[in-house]
Order: C-alpha cells, then structure tokens, then sequence
C-alpha cells in the first residue's frame, strides 16, 4: 500500500497529488491512499478531489500533518496501514516520517523547507523567474528563495514582475517572510554569464 501525504491546510497543492500519484500508478501500486486536512468545513479541495479522481487513488482519507503520518504508520480503525509514505509536509510531518521508519514503513526522505536558486544571464525571462521565485516562496515562511544575476537591468525586471505578480496571489504574508531581493554594484548592464 502507498501512502501520499497531500498538504492541504494553508493552500490546496493539487500539484503535490499528481507529482505522487502518477509515479505510484506507472509503478502499478495495487491500493494508493491519500490523506491531506480538511477546510475549515471539512471538506477536501475540490482540485484535489479531482486529481485523485484523475489519478485513480483508491482511497481518500481528510486527516492531515504527523497525524496522518502517525494513522497510516501504525493502521486506525479508519485509517489504514500502509507499506510506505510520500509527500511533503512542515517539520511535525518530516518528524513523524522519521519516526515512521521504526515501524517498519518506508518514507521518500525527510523533506525540508522549500529553497531555489535562480541563477540567470541578461537574456533570462523575467516573467519566468518571477513565477519561479513566487511559486517556491508561497509554501511557507521557512521557504528560502535566492535570485543571482550580473545584469542590473535584469533583476530590476524581475523585481518588477515579482510586483507585479504577488498582486493576484493569497499567500502574501508567507512569500514576504521567504521571499529577498539584495542588488550589488557589481551587477550592471555589460556584465553577462
């Protein structure tokens, strides 16, 4: 039996259900189970709901974080016991995955926060590196994200755009604690990779 451990509590990462789900089914898993929390009325997402679906995960379970770890580790009345666990989560979660292995049952790593390093040249798309930058820094406030570049005229575009992006985002409060834009003198407009 596998286990996808989908985060759901601060932002419905639909994306973390496919990312699981498709190498379980190419790897032919005979029972998937996915857990993520429920809103505040006890519901799963409905993306996520239809990932699943999509992703054909045979049961769907509404408990999240070390708890979901800790059910799908040991086995509930209704949770059942799996061979082994995938999926992001905070610290609690990785804890409870560490400590998962002592009964017998597989993990993928102890994950941690989520970091990215963009390193880009004059010609680099800013929109892009905005995107990438804002993607990995809404996950929470432990998220590190790091932008290099030798051109002046570039990072002052992707400041723009990362502006301008953030705009039409919800999670605000986190990429601002995650998120760091240092400029040196060192970059100006001759200097290229």
């Amino acid at each position: 039996m596998y286990k996808r451990q989908i985060p759901g509590g601060t932002a419905p990462l639909f994306s973390s259900v496919l990312m699981l789900a498709i190498p379980a089914m190419i790897a032919k898993c005979k029972n998937i189970v996915l857990c993520s929390p429920p809103d505040k009325n006890g519901e799963l997402h409905p993306a996520i709901l239809y990932c699943a679906k999509l992703c054909k995960v045979d049961t769907v379970i509404c408990v999240g974080g070390a708890q979901s770890v800790a059910a799908m580790t040991l086995g509930t009345e209704t949770v059942p016991k799996v061979n082994k666990i995938f999926g992001p989560g905070n610290q609690f979660v990785t804890y409870a995955k560490l400590k998962s292995i002592n009964f017998n049952t597989a993990i993928d790593m102890p994950a941690g926060p989520s970091e990215l390093l963009v390193l880009a040249d004059k010609y680099a798309n800013p929109s892009y590196i905005a995107s990438d930058l804002l993607s990995q820094a809404e996950h929470g406030p432990d998220s590190q994200v790091i932008f290099v570049s030798l051109s002046k005229p570039l990072i002052n575009e992707v400041e723009k755009c990362i502006n301008d992006q953030v705009k039409s985002l919800d999670r605000i409060d986190f990429i601002n604690k995650s998120c760091l834009l240092y400029t040196s003198d060192a970059a100006d407009e001759r200097s290229s990779v």
